[in-house]
C-alpha cells in the first residue's frame, strides 16, 4: 500500500518537462495504463456497448411480448378446453340422468311383462286343470254309465223272458202308436 501511495505523490514530483525517462514503478505505470485503456474503451466502446445493450434489450422485450402471446394463446386454450370440459360434463350428467331413466323405464317394462307372462301361465294353469276336471268327470261318467248299461242289461237279460220280452215290444209300440195319433 505505501508504493501505491508514493506513486501517486511522486507523480507531483516529477522533473520538468525538458527531460524523459522511463518509469521503473510498475504499480503507477499500470494504474496510468489502466485508466488511459478505460478511458479510451469508454469513449469508443460507448457506441458498441450502448448497441450491444440495445441489442439485448430488444431481444428481452421481444422474448416478453413472445412469451405474452405464448401465455394469452395457452390463456385461451385453457378457456376453450374448460368450456369444452363442462360440455362434456353436461352431456356426460345428461347420459348419466337418461341412462338412469332409461334404466329405470326397461326394469318397469320387464316387472310388467313378467307379471303379464305369469298371469298368462295361471290362467293357462287354471285353465288346463279345468279341462283335465272335465275330462276326468266324463270319464267317471261314461264308466259309470257304461258300468250301469252293463248291470242293467245283464238284470233285463236275467229278469227278462220271451213272455216279458212280447208284453215289452207290444207296450211300447201302443205308446209309439198312441204319440203318432197326438202329434198327427
Amino acid at each position: 500500500m505505501k508504493n501505491v501511495t508514493d506513486s501517486f505523490v511522486s507523480l507531483g514530483h516529477w522533473p520538468s518537462a525538458g527531460s524523459f525517462g522511463f518509469n521503473t514503478d510498475i504499480l503507477a505505470t499500470n494504474l496510468i495504463n489502466l485508466s488511459v485503456v478505460i478511458g479510451v474503451l469508454i469513449f469508443f466502446g460507448k457506441g458498441v456497448l450502448s448497441d450491444l445493450l440495445d441489442n439485448r434489450k430488444l431481444r428481452i422485450v421481444n422474448t416478453i411480448r413472445n412469451s405474452e402471446e405464448l401465455r394469452g394463446r395457452a390463456v385461451e386454450q385453457l378457456e376453450k378446453a374448460r368450456a369444452r370440459l363442462r360440455k362434456v360434463e353436461k352431456e356426460a350428467d345428461q347420459f348419466r340422468v337418461n341412462g338412469y331413466s332409461e334404466i329405470e323405464r326397461d326394469k318397469l317394462n320387464l316387472i310388467n311383462s313378467t307379471y303379464k307372462t305369469l298371469e298368462q301361465l295361471e290362467n293357462y294353469k287354471n285353465e288346463t286343470i279345468h279341462f283335465e276336471q272335465q275330462r276326468a268327470i266324463n270319464q267317471v261318467r261314461q264308466r259309470v254309465f257304461q258300468q250301469a248299461l252293463q248291470g242293467a242289461l245283464g238284470t233285463l237279460n236275467s229278469c227278462l223272458s220271451n213272455e216279458l220280452h212280447l208284453r215289452t215290444i207290444n207296450a211300447n209300440i201302443g205308446m209309439f202308436g198312441a204319440m203318432k195319433e197326438i202329434t198327427d
